[in-house]
């Protein structure tokens, strides 16, 4: 049976570099490693991987590629093709070593891990979130344990190299076809375990405490956004950097005003004479008072902008507009007199052979062309 092109096994063109050689490779052995695969699918990812390890074996050494491009599979054949390159220096190794930490968390040497980041929620009102605040808030974190100074070890002694790893903080296990290294069990990572713990910490290096911050936020904030305090968040173990604060965002609702993007929309309920005959009536804004002037004839539903009365985003740009929604509300609890008034004032409108419904006939017209289609 013949084998397939090294370079099309890999995906790339004969003219492909070293980088490019490195990143075809990765992706195969990421997505085909056998340690990776279901049981049945395991014997299909073991083929694949062994041909990706293969090519990419002897395309990364410039003597074998250079004997593969002018003789093709005969002649790297006595040349140690599939196996033959170890993993000592080179392209190979290198890549290896990469996709090695990638897949099963590995690396070399002893390792400090940077503290974890952390997340408050931090609701606010409308009000709050346009105009910008200054919030002080209490949040529980790690600090370095004074009796131990961050050592893990009860005072008068420290910690010792650890007998698994001896002090290299990884330990090399056999995965699938190859001696791999992973993060050494005993010590975690650190290349150190602590025999005699500091009663205080309990061997952790750091204690709880409650820390007070006063959080910034800009003006313009929305639901979802966050704010990073670099630094704020929980200490590295044993001198390593702390990690981030993220503050989430989330604004409460409103009573009267609903936030799209940078508008404000406002419902302003008005009776049935004002949405008739016109008028002015007041409105609110985050700035105060407004004066809507209703036009005769308004509609419910009818929307009027005031232009910049809405929010500054916080991200730049022009400032919103509020949007002011009217709900023509129908009268309720009439009086005798009332219900004569209005039965009165129904008969002049269909006395005066003039369309004062501005959307009934399109609606009746709807409506009877629904009944037809459903007839046919």
């Amino acid at each position: 049976m013949s084998k397939r092109d090294y370079y099309e096994i890999l995906g790339v063109s004969r003219s492909v570099t070293e980088v490019e050689l490195k990143k075809a490779f990765r992706r195969l052995a990421m997505k085909y490693h056998p340690d990776r695969a279901e049981d049945e699918k395991r014997e299909e990812y073991e083929a694949k991987f062994k041909e990706a390890k293969e090519a990419f074996e002897v395309l990364s050494d410039p003597q074998k590629r250079a004997a593969y491009d002018q003789y093709g599979h005969d002649g790297v054949e006595g040349m140690g093709g599939f196996g033959g390159g170890g993993f000592g220096g080179g392209g190979f190794g290198d890549a290896f070593s990469d996709i090695f930490n990638d897949i099963f968390g590995g690396g070399g040497g002893s390792r400090v891990r940077r503290g974890a980041d952390l997340q408050y929620n931090l609701e606010l009102t409308l009000e709050e979130a346009v105009a910008g605040t200054t919030v002080k808030i209490k949040i529980p974190v790690h600090k370095t344990c004074s009796a131990c100074d961050g050592t893990g070890a009860r005072k008068g002694s420290k910690p010792e190299v650890c007998p698994t790893c001896g002090g290299h903080g990884q330990v090399r296990m056999q995965q699938g076809f190859f001696s791999v290294q992973q993060t050494c069990p005993s010590c975690r990572g650190s290349g150190q375990v602590i025999k005699d713990p500091c009663e205080v910490c309990h061997g952790e290096g750091r204690v709880q405490e409650t820390k007070s911050l006063k959080v910034e936020v800009p003006a313009g904030v929305d639901t979802g956004d966050r704010i990073r305090l670099t630094g704020e968040g929980e200490i590295g173990d044993r001198g390593a950097p702390p990690g981030d604060l993220y503050v989430q965002i989330r604004v409460k609702p409103h009573p009267i005003f609903e936030r799209e993007g940078s508008n404000l929309y406002c419902d302003v309920p008005i009776s049935f004479v004002t949405a008739a005959l016109g008028g002015e009536l007041e409105v609110p804004s985050l700035d105060g008072r407004l004066t809507l002037k209703v036009p005769a004839g308004t509609q419910t539903h009818k929307q009027f902008r005031m232009r910049g009365k809405g929010v500054k985003p916080v991200r730049g740009g022009p400032q919103g507009d509020l949007i002011c929604r009217v709900i023509v509300e129908t009268p309720v609890k009439l009086t005798q007199e009332q219900r004569e008034l209005l039965e009165k004032f129904g008969d002049t409108l269909d006395k005066s052979g003039k369309k004062h419904s501005p959307s009934q006939k399109t609606w009746l017209d709807g409506v009877k062309k629904f009944f037809e289609d459903m007839k046919s």
